[in-house]
């Protein structure tokens, strides 16, 4: 038997490769985390924007008796005025460079949803294989024994075994019956997940998925695989930025407490005489001099600075647990290969060949078709559970290529 499991191509079959890259173009869930990048965005336009000005006008002594030329232009008062805010502090340069570091942040968490996209993909890319697989797998078994079965009924009908055996045998067919709608129905379900994964209307319903589901061994150290992780993973990234975005409101906020001046040109009609006034505010800083918020942005630090170190940890943390989960699944899937398969099918084959020949009971024969059924089966999942494993140092690697 061959270890590794391919299966035949048909019209609509999509590599692990595609199956990412339909996700990360029709995902929902993710096309909408990338509204939070444009949503930021639209708030570095507002951080940039200038006080709008404010026009300001009077009329008075206007008695509705006297609206005549003379009156209005001698007695009457009218005023037109234009007031303006002048930030001090450059308030508006460290709005927008703190928008704009929110926004650099958002990148890089809308990044690690990606990362988060492209694993479960492959996590049930995976299941979809197995069920294929296992599928695979039911089909043959239940072709084999049902030919038994039909040996075992020539031989019951000619006098060779007794009924009793031969009951024993026919009952044996339903588990591998069962083995076969189980696995039909695990196929049906793994497609429809990972569709859902991809964006539904991204792939036709009669689709199906392609590719060697078989052992890919991976070398590497976990020490290069954890340096990797740390130049790429994009939580962490989004963490070192928190840091960058905390201070950039440390920075706003000192220069909110700088006193605004509010500057006003009024333009004056009285008594026939036209005036310009000029007039200026600046208000008193004796209580609120925004000292909290300074404080509190100041403390924002500290905590981007902690929250930045425990991002680090939990990326080695990560790679360490993968590495160690990997070379475990690696070690498992290597004892089938080393020689089990082939012992658990030579067995079944011995046994099926005495039994047709009346040389082993037919407990032995069933015994031995259960041990070669199981064998395979655990084979398959194992096989998956390193493929999973491989996924799964993928997302704490945070790259699709590994060291």
């Amino acid at each position: 038997m061959t270890p590794g499991v391919a299966f035949a191509q048909g019209p609509v079959r999509i590599s692990l490769d595609e199956a990412i890259q339909l996700a990360l173009q029709h995902n929902h869930t993710l096309l909408a985390a990338r509204t939070l990048i444009l949503q930021s965005q639209a708030g570095e336009t507002t951080a940039n924007l200038r006080p709008n000005p404010t026009l300001l006008g009077t009329a008075a002594y206007i008695s509705p008796s006297n609206l005549n030329t003379d009156y209005l232009n001698n007695s009457a008062e009218f005023d037109l005025g234009v007031s303006y805010l002048f930030e001090r502090g450059r308030k508006r340069q460290r709005r927008l460079q703190a928008a704009k570091d929110i926004t650099a942040q958002t990148r890089s968490l809308v990044a690690d949803n990606e990362r988060s996209l492209m694993f479960s993909v492959a996590t049930q890319f995976v299941s979809a294989q197995l069920a294929q697989s296992t599928l695979e797998l039911a089909e043959q078994n239940l072709k084999s024994f049902q030919q038994t079965v039909d040996v075992g009924e020539v031989r019951f009908k000619a006098g060779a075994i007794s009924e009793d055996d031969y009951l024993k045998i026919k009952l044996q067919l339903l588990q591998f019956e069962t083995d076969l709608q189980q696995s039909q129905l695990a196929k049906v379900q793994a497609l429809s997940d990972l569709r859902q994964l991809l964006g539904y209307e991204s792939v036709s319903a009669d689709y199906d998925v392609t590719g060697q589901f078989d052992y890919q061994p991976v070398k590497g150290n976990v020490e290069d695989m954890q340096l990797k992780a740390l130049q790429n993973r994009p939580d962490l990234r989004a963490a070192q930025q928190g840091v960058t975005a905390a201070k950039s409101q440390y920075e706003l906020q000192k220069a909110i407490g700088k006193v605004d001046i509010t500057g006003q040109v009024n333009y004056t009609h009285v008594s026939a005489t036209n005036t310009v006034s000029f007039f200026g505010g600046v208000p008193l800083q004796i209580f609120d001099r925004n000292q909290g918020e300074i404080a509190r942005a100041n403390y924002a630090i500290t905590q981007a600075q902690e929250q930045q170190k425990a991002a680090s940890e939990q990326v080695m943390t990560d790679v360490h647990d993968a590495y160690q989960g990997l070379r475990t699944n690696d070690k498992v899937v290597s004892l089938y290969r080393s020689g089990y398969l082939d012992v658990a099918q030579k067995d079944r084959d011995i046994s099926q060949y005495a039994y047709q020949r009346g040389a082993v009971s037919v407990l032995d024969f069933l015994d031995a078709e259960r041990s070669h059924r199981a064998t395979q089966l655990a084979y398959r999942q194992a096989l998956a559970a390193y493929l999973l494993a491989v996924e799964q140092l993928r997302e704490a690697v945070g790259a699709r290529d590994l060291p």
